[in-house]
């Protein structure tokens, strides 16, 4: 009984310091890549096209669990924009769904035996898919007058980069992590 009891404590604790780390991520590096984006005057074009906040939720995804994947993606946008202002408020729900998405698909799909780049492909269509229709929901729906119907194009256009960026980075960062902490039990 004790041990199951240390081995849940100690689990609960991985997952917490999985998703702690992976919100510090997804503020910090944004940060990094938009300062560089000021100092070499390509503004925050930089953040939108790296999409530099993705990486650390996916990788909390893959690495946690679907619990700690969509904590990390629903959190990471909310204190970033609470800490930085980025990401504005307009753009901000939309940031909270998709990344909320990506971290649960990415942690349900890592319990399951499918190739890592396979997994990442699925995780990202999903998240843009649920961004597009969020976007056109808000337009057609609601209303919404500061987004069109080109903003839900656009926005994928704009993350080809980061989308290229995360299948060089994610699989093998994941597979290395995981045999670290495997290492470390």
């Amino acid at each position: 009984m004790q041990n199951t009891i240390a081995i849940n404590r100690k689990n609960i604790l991985s997952k917490a310091l999985i998703t702690l780390i992976a919100v510090a991520g997804a503020v910090i590096l944004p940060q990094i890549f938009h300062g560089i984006g000021t100092i070499s005057g390509t503004g925050p074009a930089m953040g939108s096209a790296l999409l530099p906040m993705h990486i650390p939720v996916l990788l909390a995804g893959f690495l946690g669990g679907p619990l700690v994947g969509a904590a990390a993606g629903v959190l990471s946008p909310l204190v970033s924009s609470a800490v930085s202002g980025m990401p504005s408020a307009l753009i901000l729900p939309f940031m909270v769904l998709e990344l909320g998405v990506y971290g649960l698909v990415s942690g349900l799909l890592s319990r399951r035996n499918i190739n890592s780049l396979a997994a990442l492909l699925l995780t990202q269509l999903i998240g843009r898919a649920v961004r597009a229709a969020a976007v056109l929901a808000a337009v057609l729906i609601l209303g919404n007058e500061q987004l069109t119907i080109a903003s839900a194009y656009s926005f994928v256009l704009e993350g080809l980069f980061g989308i290229l960026l995360q299948w060089a980075l994610i699989p093998p960062l994941t597979k290395q992590l995981k045999e670290l902490v495997k290492k470390h039990d």
